[in-house]
């Protein structure tokens, strides 16, 4: 049962809807840490389907939620080296790009095919996952080439962020290791920082809309912060091989849910 929405359309302070609000985070900030994603894909449907948050506020809740939790995960990975800091800032520019062309495109096209093209693009990618095994000696060097590729990347990245509302770890990842022959750690590094300016200036846009609930974003954020570390660490700990494989896991599940809200508009 949902929790009673107040005015703001922000469910009660109940103990149960602050547990629920911790228990999303810490499931979040392991999975952000372990994948390289910010979360968003996990924390809006768990807000809106286990907290009563109407889906606009819980998507700039987990966005507000997104920024302390990638920060720890970019200290996590970059303790170690394995962050590409102007890659991931070449990608955040250009991410923000795009997500202004996505969101002012999005009304005139339908959503639904949207939805099947990203999981049809989730079905590539996971095959190639299994065809293509990281190297962990892998470092990515700037050039001019390679700086363009980012920049397209960035741009389509936001795109389908702005059109679909899913963030860039899922499409980031994966592309810096099958297209640009980087690690899967540093991949996942690079997509945490790529993520801050970006969800920083979405935050700022939603808090002038009253469009995030900000106690529920730093219970989210704060409790994911204890978690991804954790996440971060067991990346490092398990072999590339079976990383691919787990990663392919999550992005099945990413696909099916996809599919089934495509299947849901349809009827």
């Amino acid at each position: 049962m949902n929790a009673p929405d107040t005015r703001d359309g922000i469910p009660e302070r109940s103990a149960r809807t602050i547990m629920t609000l911790i228990g999303i985070g810490l499931f979040a900030g392991f999975l952000s840490g372990l994948f390289g994603v910010g979360g968003g894909i996990v924390i809006v449907p768990a807000l809106v389907l286990l907290a009563g948050y109407q889906q606009r506020l819980a998507a700039g809740t987990s966005l507000a939620a997104i920024v302390p939790t990638a920060t720890v995960g970019v200290i996590s990975y970059g303790l170690s080296g394995e962050v590409a800091w102007l890659a991931a800032l070449i990608l955040a520019a250009a991410a923000v790009v795009g997500a202004q062309i996505g969101t002012a495109i999005a009304p005139r096209i339908s959503q639904r095919a949207l939805q099947w093209g990203f999981v049809a693009f989730l079905l590539v990618v996971i095959v190639s996952l299994f065809l293509v095994v990281p190297s962990r000696d892998g470092v990515f060097e700037v050039s001019v080439p390679s700086g363009i590729g980012l920049v397209v990347l960035g741009v389509v990245t936001g795109i389908l962020s702005g059109l679909l509302g899913v963030g860039g770890g899922i499409v980031v990842v994966p592309m810096l290791v099958l297209l640009f022959g980087v690690s899967d750690l540093e991949a996942k590094g690079t997509s945490l920082l790529m993520m801050i300016p970006t969800a920083l200036s979405g935050t700022v846009g939603n808090l002038r809309r009253k469009n995030v609930d900000l106690l529920g974003a730093a219970l989210i954020g704060g409790s994911a912060c204890l978690m991804t570390a954790l996440g971060a660490w067991l990346s490092k700990s398990i072999d590339p091989a079976v990383g691919n494989i787990v990663f392919a896991v999550f992005l099945v599940v990413i696909a099916g849910r996809m599919a089934i809200q495509a299947l849901r508009n349809r009827r």
